[in-house]
């Protein structure tokens, strides 16, 4: 590896984290994304709700628990893992997250 070249580890971080993360108080929930890395694919609404059903997202509109998402989600079947982030999504609106200093 070249001395201008970043290890790949590095690399990846930064892919991660495109917005720079702030040191005040941590947002309550999981980001959509982590929960559903945490999911295989195809999958049917009722597994995700066994699975994580109890799991608190973070929404535009304070925490909530996934499982009260799912209610507003009308797709019985996600096939792949960006179909189930946009059902999700719609229901709960897309926008900043409040933080506890807001």
């Amino acid at each position: 590896m070249a001395d201008d070249e970043e290890p790949e580890g590095e690399e990846a971080e930064e892919e991660e984290h495109p917005v720079e993360l702030g040191d005040g108080e941590p947002v309550e929930g999981a980001p959509l994304a982590r929960v559903s890395a945490r999911l295989m694919w195809g999958v049917e609404k009722s597994e995700v709700r066994r699975r994580e059903g109890e799991t608190v997202i973070r929404t535009p509109e304070g925490p909530r628990k996934l499982g009260d998402v799912l209610d507003d989600v009308d797709v019985p079947y996600f096939e792949k893992r960006q179909e189930f982030e946009n059902a999700v999504e719609d229901a709960i609106g897309t926008g900043p997250i409040p933080t506890a200093d807001e």
